[in-house]
């Protein structure tokens, strides 16, 4: 979606670039968290606060992060860049 959001809006390539930023540190946490809880299946109490930890953090920043897309990303599509309709076939489970 943003390389075809990049086409169409060259002017948002900041705004992407900060949003795989996050998707990336996202990814970190959540990779930490897997980690972590590969460890709290082993044994109890400090590894389950840091678990506890992460998932704050995570929290936090995919608060943050889709207020940021939601802000940046609908006014930019509210501007002028033509609907594919590529939610409904996204998420348009089982529809031909």
């Amino acid at each position: 979606m943003f390389s075809q959001l990049l086409r169409e809006r060259p002017d948002l390539t900041a705004t992407v670039a900060n949003l795989v930023q996050d998707h990336e540190m996202i990814a970190s946490i959540v990779s930490r968290v897997g980690e972590l809880a590969d460890k709290a299946a082993e044994s109890r109490g400090p590894t389950l606060e840091a678990i506890g930890r992460e998932l704050d953090g995570l929290m936090a920043i995919m608060e943050s992060h889709f207020n940021y897309e939601e802000r940046t990303i609908s006014e930019a599509l509210d501007d002028g860049v033509p609907d594919t309709d590529w939610p409904s076939r996204v998420f348009g489970f089982g529809r031909a």
